[in-house]
């Protein structure tokens, strides 16, 4: 009975933000997100001699030009809507345009990476490292290693340019750029490279799944449209409960190459999780929510499914 009457306070609770008090949502806490916004700092970081802090996120870019330092620190920057740029410790990485038609990020020490959730043909997003220049392709995860001198592909495609050379990487294809003469791509392991970055960067997929769950509730419309005031379309909305950015297509499910679902306002009122106030009781709010921060396990992981990280029952 108990967990009865706290599951009907929880999915209770929901209702009474929403769907008009959702629209009520603060979105004052960040500015507008651009390619270079901050979104999240663990550690020691700096952008020049400005420190970053866990208040960095959603108010500071790494503007063109601006060179972006980490320690014993890992940060997560935006790029274009449905992209995210990682960067590891004691790295450092170097905005060269922060277009959204155009942008351009050089890896100049340490290890990133790139996961892409969306990306449009109109996008041009390139990668320096060395010599080389990449063009990412596809939907997947990128990694950039300048220490071994090395683009890894997990999963996705991409376009490395050096010299007169262009080689296409494919998914567990990765590239040494530091090799003399005529550079060749060789496939690799997707397990060896599982260290404490990567699991670092499936675990901040996983928390923005969860954002982007908890904030597509806030855009659910009562007609004409699907969509409720604020709605600007598929794109980075700010969370004050997560205080980050994360994504919401405008439809369906987009799962990221760790197999977190990111949800839009049409999936989720279509969802257990979301209380119209109409019907004849409310959805059961665990039945969405648990274990999984969303309702379900991650899918298309690496290693066949293999790879997946259990969410915690906290925020971040």
């Amino acid at each position: 009975m108990r967990r009865s009457l706290l599951i009907l306070t929880a999915a209770l609770g929901f209702a009474a933000i929403g769907p008009f008090g959702a629209w009520a949502h603060d979105t004052r806490d960040a500015q507008p997100a651009r390619p270079g916004s901050i979104n999240y700092v663990e550690g020691k970081a700096s952008i020049g001699t400005q420190e970053l802090g866990p208040n960095s996120a959603g108010t500071l870019e790494l503007e063109k030009g601006q060179t972006l330092t980490t320690e014993a620190g890992k940060v997560e920057i935006l790029l274009t809507p449905g992209v995210f740029l990682r960067v590891a410790d004691n790295s450092s990485v170097r905005m060269v345009s922060p277009s959204l038609a155009n942008t351009a990020v050089a890896i100049e020490k340490g290890h990133a990476a790139i996961e892409v959730l969306d990306i449009r043909n109109e996008n041009d997003i390139r990668i320096s490292l060395d010599d080389t220049s990449t063009k990412l392709l596809s939907k997947g995860l990128y990694e950039f290693d300048a220490a071994q001198d090395q683009i890894r592909v997990f999963k996705g495609k991409a376009d490395v340019y050096v010299g007169d050379q262009r080689i296409t990487l494919t998914s567990e294809r990765e590239l040494g750029v530091n090799a003399a003469g005529k550079l060749k791509a060789q496939n690799f392991d997707s397990r060896k490279y599982e260290d404490e970055f990567f699991r670092w960067s499936a675990l901040r997929s996983g928390y923005l799944s969860e954002a982007s769950v908890d904030e597509a509730r806030v855009y659910v419309g009562m007609g004409p449209g699907w969509y409720g005031p604020s709605w600007y379309g598929p794109g980075w909305y700010w969370d004050p409960n997560f205080f980050v950015y994360t994504f919401l297509p405008a439809n369906g499910i987009f799962y990221s190459p760790f197999g977190w679902g990111f949800y839009s306002p049409i999936f989720v009122y279509r969802s257990p999780f979301f209380y119209w106030g109409s019907g004849p009781g409310p959805h059961r709010f665990e039945d969405f929510h648990y274990p999984y921060g969303h309702g379900f396990e991650p899918r298309g992981g690496f290693n066949g499914g293999g790879f997946h990280v259990p969410m915690a029952g906290g925020r971040r």
